[in-house]
């Protein structure tokens, strides 16, 4: 996984994305409810497990590439383990960019949350959002 420098700016940039922070947040919900079957925490970031059911690999990697169109100081690994999709996050060697993973990895508790909320943690934890899609509610 090729984990982007430092110097990366930890910003969220959802002005080009193809769908909107509110969409996004319930894409992670769908796919963690049908999906997840665990996640942890590796020496390089996170890690989660999904089902390897008809059609997740490329949803997870076309979600993937979409994050990582937004938010550049994410690094993104997938991979076929048998049964499962693991889905490898890291992230750039910054406090806030660390603060931003944790978050990541409580995804599949707080998707089902408003978009407004997760934005609010995320805004407090350092994450720059630029304006458009990104910080609609």
């Amino acid at each position: 996984m090729d984990v982007p420098p430092a110097s990366t700016p930890v910003v969220c940039d959802m002005t080009t994305a193809p769908d909107t922070a509110r969409q996004r947040l319930d894409e992670y919900r769908r796919l963690f409810a049908r999906h997840l079957v665990g996640r942890e925490r590796t020496g390089r970031g996170i890690r989660f497990r999904l089902r390897a059911e008809p059609g997740v690999e490329p949803w997870v990697r076309d979600l993937a590439a979409r994050e990582k169109a937004c938010c550049a100081f994410f690094a993104f690994d997938i991979t076929l383990d048998g049964g499962q999709v693991l889905w490898d996050c890291a992230v750039s060697d910054d406090d806030t960019a660390r603060a931003v993973l944790e978050e990541f990895y409580l995804l599949p508790d707080t998707a089902p949350h408003s978009p407004d909320e997760l934005t609010g943690r995320l805004a407090g934890k350092g994450l720059r959002f630029v304006a458009g899609p990104a910080v609609e509610g």
